[in-house]
């Protein structure tokens, strides 16, 4: 088997030949199709990620064939094309993931391979409105954006939500899965272009962050939004704050800013407002992702799809945020 292995931080991964993997008891061995970077990908590589220990195999997305199957495992698996969720130990608490939660990619080898082993009940069947290029799309990005609305936010049709810095994966599912359902969706970025393309998705419009006074201008043209999903933090969290609908909830599943300087409590208070924090999501969020994809044929947005030998040039590309959607990386021919 082939694999871009993490040996080092502030280094770029390197293509490693490895023996071909068997299944322990409880796994299977699934022969992956395809792959998709996330930003935790490039945040392990630059060493700024907690709990880092090369060498390790990158990369938390994927789909392919079972090629195998580990003792205990239901032989049925043998061949069939799933998708891999890779929220591994999650618990029995809905409310919140168990001390033994982990990503598939650190500490356990992930996706960036010709080949990976996980738990049996790890997979899913890939759904059939899908490429392997889209599928390996969802996992991670797809899970956290419909815990992040569902789940924490209780999204429903008649909101009004702001899906801030549009263009990441999350972001993007998280417009992808409002609209759906048939909310009002709007998003801000810096980049007029990523606006457009939230458009032709089914936001309604957008504004840009960088813009003094954009929020302002969202209450008096659009109307508060009684749903705020945001990944940013940061400075720009009070704005977040002041534009919420009285009895809003702001749901963050990210901090790229870094923390707010303080909070509102006033304005908390007062507006009622809920302020919720959110992790990727448990097996239950996961399927209830795929039922929600195949049921309204939701499409993963991919910006660009580079081979294995080419991930360093996708993990580069991440570095400024250029891209609309997903970075896929195809794995074989299919």
């Amino acid at each position: 088997m082939k694999a871009m292995t993490l040996v080092g931080t502030k280094t770029p991964l390197e293509l490693q030949q490895r023996d071909d993997l068997k299944p322990n008891a409880g796994e299977v061995i699934v022969k992956l199709k395809a792959a998709a970077l996330n930003r935790r990908d490039y945040w392990i590589t630059v060493g700024l990620y907690p709990g880092i220990k090369p060498p390790v195999v990158l990369g938390s997305d994927g789909a392919g064939v079972v090629t195998a199957c580990g003792s205990g495992v239901d032989p049925d698996w043998s061949g069939q094309e799933v998708i891999v969720n890779p929220g591994i130990g999650w618990g029995d608490d809905q409310a919140v993931q168990s001390n033994d939660f982990q990503i598939l990619g650190l500490p356990r080898d992930g996706t960036f391979a010709t080949e990976v082993a996980v738990p049996v009940e790890q997979l899913h069947r890939k759904p059939t409105c899908l490429t392997w290029e889209q599928a390996a799309a969802i996992p991670l990005a797809g899970t956290t954006a419909y815990r992040a609305l569902f789940s924490q936010g209780n999204a429903k049709p008649d909101d009004k939500v702001l899906v801030t810095g549009i263009g990441g994966g999350v972001a993007t599912f998280a417009l992808q899965f409002a609209v759906a359902i048939g909310a009002e969706v709007w998003v801000t970025s810096s980049s007029e272009s990523k606006i457009q393309q939230a458009i032709s998705l089914g936001a309604k419009g957008g504004f840009d962050y960088r813009q003094g006074g954009w929020a302002e201008q969202f209450a008096a043209h659009v109307g508060p939004p009684n749903l705020i999903i945001d990944s940013a933090g940061g400075a720009g969290y009070a704005t977040l704050m002041s534009l919420a609908a009285p009895g809003g909830c702001i749901v963050n599943y990210g901090a790229t800013a870094g923390a707010p300087e303080s909070i509102d409590m006033f304005k908390l208070f007062w507006k009622q407002l809920r302020l919720q924090g959110s992790t990727m999501g448990s097996a239950t969020d996961f399927t209830a992702m795929l039922d929600l994809v195949q049921e309204h044929e939701v499409q993963p947005v991919i910006d660009a799809v580079f081979s294995l030998e080419d991930t360093n040039q996708a993990l580069d590309q991440m570095r400024s945020s250029p891209q609309f959607g997903k970075y896929v990386l195809k794995i074989g021919t299919h």
